[in-house]
């Protein structure tokens, strides 16, 4: 743990770092390549929609049942001719699941349960689902999903500005795509509880692209009066500045969703868990993801194309390539000292020059023997 928090204080302070904003092509062709593969899965496969949406009956045997999961759904689907969905209780009795049953052929199927199962008919507990409370649910969560994305945009593009607000957009539709791909090439069945979580994993999307954001306004404030760095490299910093930051907090998040889904659903059996455990944990890791490698390089792509940041990148390459024909060494890209406020260092300059030459060495000497970071 030690040797993390000094990577993340060298990461903060701008000593080591990677260029994720110089690669953002290759994260945009990866996310691509991911997004159409859940298209496409999405397309050919659908979603398996829970008894929540489509309607049906759900029966509950008695407890303490002998027979297995196994044996009740092949009972249930040969009584139903419908898909079932079987799973065992803590209390030892069985919740069998079948769609698309209306109340007399829930009658029938409870009659032939009873038989294959040895239970008595009126032990069975038979609860009816219309359609129509899913179809209820389902336009409730569009539009709370629709609510959600026009306040973030309109936020963003107050508290930032709107092409942060566009690049934070982007990256939740990316998330949503990946997440509801994933659901339909895995076959989990979506249920309200894989509603609740795809709202979830939106929050908390947003939040760690705000993080980086905030970062990334503080120091680009007055970037256009200085001529060390592009505003892509001072974005790549942004990132690297809070990318310990974002691991931590996406791999604490991660490993109590990874236990209700792997150890819950998976070993435990508990297939309940897994509409929402698997929506939440596609949903984290893809939301970590979009923050670094899509919403801030995008970010950076949106305000290179503006002419002030143009012609900044102008100036600062004609004043490295000047600094390089006088072989003067090449500034580090992560140096500490890297992105100090111009004005003030001519403001401590005027100040020097008002003192006299004695005074000097003091503003020189300042931020630990440094140098001040003026411009040459």
């Amino acid at each position: 743990m030690g040797k993390l928090g000094n990577l993340g204080a060298r990461l903060h302070h701008g000593e080591v770092g990677y260029d994720f904003v110089k690669n953002r092509k290759l994260w945009y062709g990866i996310s691509i390549l991911i997004t159409i593969t859940a298209i496409v899965g999405l397309a050919v496969r659908g979603l398996h929609m829970g008894i929540e949406f489509q309607g049906g009956a759900v029966f509950t045997t008695p407890k303490n049942m002998s027979a297995s999961v196994s044996q009740a759904e092949t009972y249930a689907e040969e009584a139903s001719g419908h898909d079932a969905i079987v799973q065992k209780l803590g209390d030892g009795s069985l919740r069998i699941q079948i769609s698309g049953t209306d109340t007399e052929a829930s009658d029938q199927i409870k009659e032939e349960l009873s038989k294959d199962l040895d239970v008595p008919a009126e032990k069975i507990n038979a609860d009816l689902v219309g359609p129509s409370w899913g179809d209820q649910i389902a336009n409730k969560a569009w539009q709370g999903l629709g609510i959600f994305m026009v306040l973030v945009v309109i936020y963003l593009a107050i508290a930032f500005e709107w092409r942060m607000a566009l690049a934070a957009f982007v990256a939740l539709v990316h998330d949503i795509t990946i997440t509801v791909g994933i659901y339909a090439l895995v076959g989990f069945e979506v249920t309200p509880g894989t509603v609740i979580g795809l709202l979830t994993i939106l929050g908390y999307s947003l939040y760690d692209t705000v993080v980086v954001f905030d970062s990334l306004k503080e120091q680009t404030k007055d970037i256009t009066k200085q001529t060390r760095w592009t505003y892509g490299e001072i974005a790549n910093r942004s990132i690297n500045s809070t990318l310990v930051r974002s691991v931590n907090t996406t791999v604490v998040a991660l490993l109590p969703v990874g236990g209700l889904l792997f150890i819950g659903g998976g070993v435990l059996g508990a297939g309940m868990l897994n509409d929402i455990s698997l929506s939440l944990f596609v949903g984290l890791a893809a939301g970590a993801y979009s923050s670094i490698f899509i919403a801030t390089p995008l970010v950076a792509d949106l305000k290179e194309a503006e002419p002030q940041m143009k012609a900044l990148k102008k100036r600062v390459l004609a004043k490295r390539a000047q600094a390089a024909a006088k072989g003067e060494p090449a500034e580090n890209a992560f140096d500490d000292e890297r992105y100090a406020d111009d004005e003030a260092d001519e403001a401590d300059d005027a100040a020097a020059a008002v003192v006299g030459p004695r005074n000097q060495p003091a503003s020189r000497t300042r931020g630990r023997g440094r140098p001040s970071g003026k411009r040459r």
